[in-house]
């Protein structure tokens, strides 16, 4: 079912553009797809930059809910939860990008490694009207004239680091796809990080907590995130020098088109950001009932003195 719904269309998909692509560049045809899938996604991406944006904006009037709270993290956390429904943010709605980037990038994975280590699938696993595209009825006739390079320069076939008879081997080209995809990958985490002039280390808090302080979750969760700015692209680096450099190539196109895209949203202007974010709370949750007016004392000597009359 996963072949059939996920890895067949990507596979079809990315077979579709090197086909139609002057020069039937395979690199070339990653990058197009690459671009062609975050613009798809442009819409979910956006209202969860705009939430990233409105967080940020929101940091000085959590910390006044922190002080507020005494410490007490039920009232805190229920102070928090208010706050972001009367803003209309919800924290965890970024996860949904996450989920559905997955198993796009597990597709193209498998449909990558498909059409690199097996030629044929280029006819056996592609529709029939990709089939009958000029380009493919042309390899179909000699499948080792299929371009698997960048540029003609990059092989998207080989790994950064392998092995062989020799031992480890080091192929230069892969590796700089690698290091570039790195820093993309480094530079589009820290745009999305929240900075903070009163930042602790994880290892002081951790040193607090064993002391027998308890640990602010707030400053666990931020000395975690400043952790991650370091361990995902070191990870990212890893992983793309030992698979194919085809898809370090979509690592690497993926971070740089999502960094243009963050850089455009969280540049707005705070109004423009609640405009597009995520509808507000019901009216019903955030309008404040009017206090009711109160007749005056003078009013109601008054109004018994006619009485009396």
């Amino acid at each position: 079912m996963f072949d059939t719904l996920i890895v067949r269309p990507i596979f079809n998909l990315l077979e579709f553009i090197y086909a139609v692509v002057p020069g039937h560049d395979l690199g070339v045809a990653i990058i197009l797809f690459t671009v062609l899938i975050r613009l798809a996604m442009w819409p979910l991406v956006r209202k969860q930059l705009h939430h990233t944006k409105a967080m940020r904006k929101l940091q000085p009037e959590l910390k006044k809910v922190k002080k507020a709270a005494a410490g007490d993290r039920k009232k805190e956390a229920r102070l928090q939860m208010e706050l972001y429904k009367e803003r209309g943010i919800k924290p965890f709605s970024s996860i949904g990008t996450l989920i559905i980037q997955i198993p796009i990038f597990i597709g193209l994975y498998q449909a990558v490694l498909k059409m690199i280590n097996n030629p044929d699938s280029l006819l056996a696993f592609s529709y029939s009207f990709v089939r009958d595209l000029p380009w493919i009825d042309y390899l179909a006739a000699d499948l080792s004239k299929f371009d698997e390079t960048l540029f003609g320069v990059v092989d998207l076939t080989r790994r950064g680091l392998e092995t062989g008879d020799a031992g480890a081997v080091i192929y230069l080209p892969a590796i700089l796809v690698a290091i570039v995809s790195t820093i993309m990958q480094y530079y589009q985490s820290k745009m999305l990080m929240m900075s903070s002039t009163d930042a602790r280390k994880l290892s002081i808090i951790l040193k607090e907590t064993a002391a027998g302080k308890q640990a602010d979750q707030a400053e666990v969760t931020a000395a975690v995130s400043r952790l991650m700015l370091y361990f995902l692209p070191f990870a990212t680096f890893i992983f793309a020098i030992i698979v194919p450099s085809a898809l370090s190539l979509y690592l690497l196109t993926s971070s740089a088109v999502g960094y243009l895209q963050q850089r455009r949203v969280l540049g707005q202007d705070a109004e423009e950001m609640h405009e597009i974010a995520e509808e507000p709370a019901p009216a019903a949750a955030t309008a404040t009932k009017k206090p009711k007016k109160k007749k005056s004392s003078k009013t109601k000597t008054s109004s018994k003195k006619k009485r009396r009359k």
